[in-house]
């Protein structure tokens, strides 16, 4: 990867400077709240780049008639900045997991994933509008995630409040990356996109299905703890 990419823009540049704010985002949330946990302050970064990285991604798109076109044509300069941003964040926050002893495969295979096809699409400095679709989709959820793990460090479990984020952020998961999350990796393997990135985005896919299941039953298992018991008749 060069320093200039996607008609001038600098993409070393924007990588190497969205690490160190990410990370001095971090510093300064540690610092502001000094009496909340590690996870819960970089889970505050992550809303941070969820809400910047969809933005960036919604103002790249050049035809929201047709949001996923043109597919396997060159980035252009929007859409390479919103990928290196989110390129950055993905480099931070998994730094900062390795530091807190999050070994969970999952999360490390969404890392990984996640790198490697945005490294391969600011590489090959195209294929542009499909990563920037799946960079919305999947950045759209986080907000409703985070939010769910946040709320518990502050003392509200087991509340209505709890309940209804918990399934917004399943309604929110099973729309974007279930069904739009299906439709643009469908346009991604179906277009002349190099075999990484299109590999990427299947694999994506996958553990998206495998984290889709495990909310399903995070749901069912919610929603049974809130029916009222069944009366027992008296004798």
């Amino acid at each position: 990867m060069t320093e200039e990419h996607g008609h001038g823009v600098p993409v070393v540049s924007w990588v190497a400077s969205g690490v160190v704010l990410w990370s001095t985002a971090f510093l300064l949330v540690r610092t502001l709240l000094p009496k909340r946990s590690y996870d819960f302050c970089n889970r505050a970064v992550s809303v941070m780049h969820a809400v910047t990285g969809v933005g960036l991604g919604c103002l790249s798109v050049q035809d929201w008639a047709s949001p996923v076109s043109p597919v396997a044509s060159p980035s252009s300069p929007s859409q390479m900045r919103a990928l290196a941003v989110t390129l950055s964040y993905m480099i931070y926050d998994a730094a900062c997991c390795h530091l807190s002893g999050d070994a969970r495969l999952d999360n490390a295979l969404h890392h990984l994933i996640s790198i490697v096809g945005l490294g391969a699409g600011l590489a090959y400095q195209r294929s542009g509008t499909e990563l920037v679709a799946c960079l919305i989709v999947t950045e759209i959820t986080a907000p409703l995630l985070h939010l769910r793990e946040m709320l518990k460090e502050v003392g509200i479990k087991d509340t209505d409040l709890n309940l209804l984020v918990d399934v917004l952020f399943a309604v929110t998961f099973s729309v974007a990356r279930m069904v739009c999350g299906t439709y643009v990796t469908y346009r991604t393997v179906t277009a002349a996109n190099p075999i990484l990135i299109k590999t990427m985005a299947t694999s994506l896919l996958l553990v998206s299905a495998y984290w889709f299941l495990r909310i399903v039953r995070m749901v069912r298992h919610k929603l049974g703890k809130k029916r009222p018991a069944p009366k027992v008749a008296a004798k």
